[in-house]
């Protein structure tokens, strides 16, 4: 339910600032986006599995959380994230 270290670092590379850069918010918005998509896969298979789910919404807040400070600091990196993530808002 996890990405793979390499899709990790693809996301690193394509969203970070520089080299290993995994601070940033729009890295952390990025690589929460992967986590979440791979969790939304998983649900369709496992309708049940509520302890997942409650993670899932976690996810997602603190996703939101950190894209509501991107959009406080600077506007443009906000819409430039969310076209490039495909997210909607």
């Amino acid at each position: 339910m996890s990405i793979t270290p390499e899709e990790k670092a693809k996301v690193m590379k394509d969203f970070g600032a520089k080299e290993g850069d995994t601070g940033s918010p729009e890295v952390q918005v990025a690589i929460l986006s992967s986590r979440i998509a791979t969790l939304t896969e998983h649900f369709k298979t496992h309708k049940k599995d509520n302890h997942g789910r409650r993670g899932l919404l976690k996810m997602v807040a603190t996703r939101r959380k950190l894209l509501d400070y991107v959009k406080t600091r600077d506007d443009a990196r906000y819409q430039d994230l969310i076209k490039r993530l495909g997210l909607r808002r």
